[in-house]
């Protein structure tokens, strides 16, 4: 049986109390809101935490309304009138159980994942410890001085096509930065947030009609092996891919040729191939890495398609087994 480490916790009832307590301990501390990643890594000693801030009891972040507050659980926003791409990546984050749970800023910071990292202490001490924790080597890239470990949050990509903005708040102050912006490509370092910041609300540009669709090895519970987003708004379309990098990531170039025009076929096969261009997983998660970014122009295709106004209802049902 794995069990949690020793640590202190902390329940603070504002933003500025919860800033002030992680100012305060500094790197010792780490932010709790559900849990269901952060328990998990220390029951494995992947974080070794001192001290946990609860976020959970801070009615602030979970407004609902101009903007969607942090702490806003994920099955609170699949019910929410948020844009459709949202609540169907919000919808198809794990179970029920961990929807309930699991909050939208907890999935926008969620940890990067990896065959060779997601085990347990006694499995990782066996092999060597790789670089992202306790070791000096990839196991996925052994010549690479960066860990790949790939970026697993199916909100971000949805949100990044949306056009995002999201708000930082700390002891010194507060910044508002787009959701691009919060991201590194890199499995250890994949956040720019800082230590003393929190993730407290999120904003969303307005869009006429977005969607998410996601690969996962089982229909109901698991993570995704593939992301893909896309929304359009007056100003075009955006589309967002995940789980192919350590960041979600906009798809610059195929943005910029559906600039002004229609979604016709042809168009839409020659933007599903700029999307797989930008696809480069690597072998550290399910399913084989050369069919992930070749399947990636299919599903860049299926998003496309569902902007365009085609039913898609049949194939949604036969990818992800239910209809969201």
């Amino acid at each position: 049986m794995m069990r949690l480490p020793w640590f202190e916790y902390r329940a603070p009832k504002t933003v500025a109390e919860a800033a002030r307590i992680l100012a305060g301990e500094g790197p010792d501390a780490m932010l709790i809101a559900g849990g269901t990643d952060l328990l998990p890594n220390m029951k494995r000693r992947q974080m070794a935490p001192k001290v946990l801030v609860s976020l959970k009891n801070i009615p602030d972040l979970r407004k609902n309304g101009t903007a969607y507050g942090a702490g806003l659980t994920l099955t609170q926003i699949v019910s929410s009138n948020a844009p459709k791409a949202l609540r169907q990546a919000a919808h198809q984050v794990a179970t029920v159980h961990l929807r309930n749970m699991g909050t939208l800023g907890g999935n926008l910071c969620l940890d990067t994942r990896c065959n060779y990292y997601n085990q347990n202490y006694e499995w990782r001490k066996a092999i060597d410890f790789c670089l992202k924790k306790d070791g000096d080597i990839c196991w996925v890239a052994t010549a690479s001085k960066r860990c790949v470990a790939m970026s697993s949050t199916d909100c971000a990509p949805a949100l990044l096509a949306l056009g995002a903005r999201v708000k930082l708040v700390s002891s010194r102050g507060e910044r508002e930065i787009a959701l691009d912006e919060l991201y590194n490509n890199d499995g250890i370092e994949y956040l720019k947030r800082r230590p003393d910041e929190i993730l407290t609300e999120v904003r969303i540009a307005d869009s006429l009609s977005s969607t998410y669709w996601k690969l996962r090895r089982r229909g109901a519970f698991d993570f995704p092996v593939l992301g893909v987003a896309a929304a359009r708004s007056n100003d075009g379309v955006r589309i967002a891919l995940g789980a192919v990098a350590s960041r979600p990531f906009l798809v610059e170039k195929a943005g910029e040729f559906l600039t002004g025009k229609t979604l016709s076929d042809d168009v839409i096969d020659e933007a599903s191939r700029l999307v797989a261009s930008r696809a480069k997983p690597m072998d550290n998660a399910d399913l084989d890495l050369y069919w992930r970014k070749d399947v990636a122009a299919q599903f860049a295709r299926y998003a496309l398609r569902e902007l365009r106004g085609d039913d898609m209802r049949e194939t949604r049902l036969r990818i992800a087994r239910q209809l969201v």
